[in-house]
């Protein structure tokens, strides 16, 4: 199937989906972009399977229970005394120890919609409230009087997507980044005719069907992949589940960034399939492999390593335990034509690092790229003893006068303690060097002003001596 590179015409958008969900196939586009490792030109192909169109999955009576939502007999739930404050200062969580825990707060079902109230009883909010969890409330609206319902989620989405329209001339990207972007615990990335959507939180689960409907609406997708495996889901009491709710996926899609191509595989890959928010620090690290020899440790499927070959790189060496995230990684390669540049091998990153350090291996970039070592706060000691020992070997592998880029992913540790950990890695390995640059994700996951967990990633540039 082929995707169009705009699904912007809100007319045509709308005739699509009145006709139904069996929509029409785009003809096929090229488009010559400009981009950080020059102009490429390729065409805007998707690759799913032909296939029965299978629709939306709606629950008449999940939708009629939500529909049914008005402002003026919505449970209400009370803070303690003194317990707004951060809240009233535009913080969209509230803790289960700042809230009157009365029966009837405690015989709410997980996911209920509340009216949030201080506790001279005057409101603070609208929010999805579960008693069973630490985090209790999640605001979605200061204005209480309007209902959650079609005209929200349709109003979000819109939102959401106007400004990935003035980010991103092609449609690969997160399109909605929870809290951020104001629909708390929902994840939709995008993949041209394909989105991968994640419900974390039992009070958006509830409002499935309403937001499956909305962005079917606003993009028509010939795809829609529910990741609903997340570890955050058990904190909520939703059980895992992944399954295609509209379309067929019949194989790993295509992803364009940086004027490549890459695969991905919605259904079964790690989390949505691919890591949108290292877009600019692929992009960064690719300028400076000119001739480099590059060791990618976590490659994933690629996205590094493929990037870094095409901007002139000498050798990639891509590390990973995931035997299907290399083969999507090397058949990027072909795809780009820099396969016999490119080398994939299975192993564990740290075991891997050590013994080609032993063996004298030496790299001009390093790249270190982990998933999160720490779940929770509770694990933030030992996830910072890794890192420390990460950032070590890698500098051990690291040549003389070379780049290491580093990576944590975990909103569990501050920027600061992951700063403080790579330098002591630094020191255990007797190098010293000087940081080039510090990042964050890319612009499609935007942070929420008063929630640093939503800017989760750190990455650090680094040219050792």
């Amino acid at each position: 199937m082929l995707y169009p590179i705009e699904l912007r015409a809100r007319a045509e958008k709308r005739a699509r989906f009145k006709g139904g969900n069996n929509y029409s196939t785009a003809s096929r586009q090229a488009s010559r972009i400009g981009n950080c490792l020059g102009e490429v030109e390729i065409g805007l192909a998707g690759n799913l399977r032909r296939g029965q169109d299978m629709g939306m999955i709606l629950e008449p009576t999940t939708l009629g229970e939500i529909l049914a939502d008005d402002p003026t007999t919505r449970h209400s739930v009370t803070l303690l005394p003194g317990r707004h404050k951060r809240a009233e200062g535009g913080h969209p969580w509230i803790y289960s120890n700042e809230i009157r825990m009365d029966a009837a707060a405690k015989a709410l079902s997980p996911g209920t919609l509340v009216t949030l109230r201080r506790a001279d009883a005057s409101v603070l909010g609208v929010a999805m409230f579960n008693p069973h969890t630490l985090l209790a409330a999640r605001l979605f609206d200061r204005d209480t009087t309007r209902p959650i319902g079609r005209r929200f989620f349709a109003r979000q989405l819109e939102r959401a997507l106007r400004l990935r329209d003035r980010l991103f001339e092609l449609p690969y990207y997160r399109l909605v980044h929870a809290e951020a972007d104001g629909l708390p615990g929902l994840v939709v990335d995008r993949f041209a005719g394909v989105l991968v959507v994640q419900f974390n939180a039992a009070g958006i689960a509830r409002f499935e069907p309403l937001v499956l409907e909305a962005l079917d609406s606003l993009l028509a997708p010939e795809a829609v992949v529910l990741r609903n495996d997340s570890p955050a889901r058990a904190l909520e009491g939703l059980a895992p589940e992944t399954r295609v709710a509209k379309g067929v996926v019949g194989g790993p899609v295509v992803v364009r960034e940086n004027g490549l191509e890459f695969l991905v595989d919605p259904v079964a890959g790690q989390k949505t399939g691919w890591f949108f928010d290292q877009r600019d620090n692929r992009c960064f690290v690719a300028t400076l492999a000119r001739e480099a020899r590059v060791l990618d440790l976590y490659c994933f499927t690629g996205g590094f390593s493929v990037q870094a070959a095409r901007a002139g790189a000498a050798s990639v060496l891509g590390i990973d335990r995931s035997e299907p995230a290399l083969e999507l990684a090397a058949e990027a390669a072909v795809r780009n034509a820099v396969g016999e540049t490119c080398t994939f091998r299975r192993g564990e990153a740290f075991a891997e690092a050590a013994r080609l350090a032993v063996a004298g291996e030496r790299f001009d970039i390093v790249i270190a790229d982990p998933p999160a070592f720490a779940k929770s706060r509770k694990n933030a000691p030992s996830a910072l003893r890794g890192y420390r020992k990460l950032a070590r070997l890698a500098a051990l592998v690291t040549a003389p006068r070379g780049i290491l880029f580093l990576a944590c992913c975990s909103h569990n540790v501050t920027e600061a303690e992951f700063a403080e950990a790579v330098r002591h890695g630094f020191s255990d390995a007797g190098r010293g060097g000087r940081i080039l640059r510090i990042a964050g994700a890319a612009a499609d996951h935007p942070i929420h002003p008063a929630l640093p967990e939503t800017g989760y990633l750190k990455a650090m540039t680094v040219a050792l001596d």
